[in-house]
């Protein structure tokens, strides 16, 4: 089966508790368990990773490397100040998809630029945590080209 990585970024961890009127009320687990069994109907292996640290993040990335065939990221607010992760991803062959549940744009200046966009070949956002799954689904798409 073909591996993901779904990687998330700082502050994830508290979906479903933090601010719900804007991320929704699903906690990071169910988005993992929703990306899971889409990713197995796909042909997908998805393994999820989570931090709130920007350098475990760069090492998950680098660890893709070896054993993902693409990752699908929500840097949270790493998109808009992390040029190491950009640098990372940079290093990275497979597709790349970024997700935010909010849409960006719509929110404070500083949120509407993302460094991982230079990298991205798409970006998915103010889709709740529906992007997820319609990122891994463009993603079976990618990588079985």
């Amino acid at each position: 089966m073909t591996q993901i990585l779904l990687l998330n970024g700082p502050n994830l961890n508290l979906l479903g508790l933090r601010q719900p009127e804007i991320y929704g009320r699903e906690t990071l687990a169910d988005v993992v368990a929703a990306c899971t069994a889409l990713g197995a109907e796909l042909g997908l292996k998805v393994v999820a990773k989570q931090s709130n640290h920007e350098g475990a993040m760069v090492d998950y990335i680098h660890a893709a490397r070896d054993n993902a065939a693409g990752i699908v990221i929500n840097p949270g607010a790493y998109s808009h100040t992390s040029v190491a992760i950009l640098d990372a991803l940079m290093a990275f062959d497979g597709p790349v998809l970024e997700v935010h549940i909010s849409n960006i744009h719509k929110r404070e200046a500083f949120r509407h630029h993302s460094y991982v966009s230079a990298r991205a070949e798409g970006v998915i956002c103010g889709f709740g945590t529906e992007g997820y799954l319609l990122a891994l689904r463009r993603m079976a798409t990618l990588v079985k080209k």
